[in-house]
């Protein structure tokens, strides 16, 4: 008999920086180390920090747009050195999966970029354009804005006619530099609305996507970093390891308080600069003054729930702050998501 998933009511305490406690960062890229092609402040000099340290990079995204080459020539030009075979992309682990399902050398209609066709020619098949090529089978993959809208009929088409139907990702929206874009999960949506279809998805969370980053990076003691909780932390909790939250992407801190169990991370930060330190436990307050109130402390700050809404009381890093709330509202919460006021907390840690 299964047992039954932990319900984490608190992030866990670390000792030792996380750079050494996990041999291998499973990092995310959109909203963790650049945003909009620009790197995000402290991620260049944290992850050389973590390398010269020991810890292996390893770097993981849904966006199957790029080839590693082109991911790994971007991250160095940031001033974080990379190598193809440092980047595993949602385009590999669909491609992995569509090769499991089709003959060898079958033709596939991509409606995406150039990093699809690229991983799917390593898997000895080949890329078509139109659905009247004779494709074994459909995958579509983040492609861009400039993506012609031609592509989404020719995905349609193919669906229509019954060819399995394949999705790198379901990311509802990416971060740029000028703000929230519409992701891959968006254009699959047009697909799914004309047909009546359902992809198969390999991306995170899902498990095809925690296969090939594993396989690929050879991981023992792994740790995923990322900015959003559908995927980057859901992955790790699908897959069974350990997550770090950076909030410097995608999600905000009300959204994390709100987190059902499995978008909960392992540990929360406020960016990159987190992978260089340990992280600090969150305790049960002792009961006092008479009330029967108790809370959460983390370092200098006490969070508790009362009457529906979270009280926060003390001072320091708001990040500890964060961390206090989270354990009042997830034990208040429990298996439900939200439900707890949580306004006046974060506005006074800033968030």
């Amino acid at each position: 008999m299964s047992q039954q998933p932990r319900i984490r009511t608190c992030t866990d305490a670390s000792e030792r920086p996380l750079s050494e406690a996990y041999d291998t960062a499973l990092l995310d890229l959109d909203g963790v180390v650049y945003a909009g092609g620009g790197a995000i402040a402290h991620a260049v000099e944290s992850l050389e920090a973590a390398r010269a340290g020991g810890m292996h990079l390893a770097y993981v995204t849904n966006n199957a747009s790029r080839t590693p080459r082109a991911v790994a020539e971007h991250l160095t030009s940031l001033g974080v050195p990379a190598e193809p075979g440092d980047v595993i992309t949602s385009a590999q682990a669909v491609a992995r999966l569509i090769a499991e399902q089709v003959p060898a050398g079958a033709r596939v209609l991509v409606i995406g970029g150039e990093g699809l066709r690229v991983a799917l020619r390593e898997r000895g098949l080949e890329p078509v354009e139109s659905a009247d090529d004779d494709p074994a089978a459909v995958v579509q993959g983040y492609g861009g804005p400039e993506l012609p809208w031609g592509r989404f009929a020719e995905a349609c088409y193919a669906v229509a006619r019954g060819l399995p139907w394949f999705a790198s990702n379901l990311d509802l929206t990416i971060p740029s530099a000028r703000g929230i874009a519409p992701g891959n999960g968006a254009a699959v949506e047009v697909v799914r609305l004309v047909t009546g279809g359902e992809p198969q998805v390999a991306g995170k969370p899902l498990p095809p996507m925690h296969r090939e980053t594993i396989l690929r990076t050879g991981a023992v003691r792994p740790l995923v970093v990322g900015d959003r909780l559908d995927t980057d932390i859901e992955g790790a909790y699908v897959g069974g390891v350990d997550s770090l939250l950076v909030l410097t992407g995608v999600t905000d801190a009300a959204q994390l308080l709100a987190a059902p169990p499995r978008h909960r991370p392992t540990y929360v930060a406020a960016d990159l600069r987190g992978l260089l330190a340990g992280q600090p436990g969150v305790v049960e307050a002792e009961r006092g003054g008479g009330d029967g109130r108790d809370g959460f402390v983390c370092r200098g700050w006490t969070a508790s729930v009362r009457d529906g809404e979270a009280a926060l009381d003390g001072e320091g890093d708001p990040v500890d702050g964060l961390r206090a709330l989270c354990a009042a509202v997830w034990t208040e919460a429990g298996e439900g998501a939200g439900g707890v006021d949580t306004g006046k907390s974060l506005a006074r840690l800033g968030y």
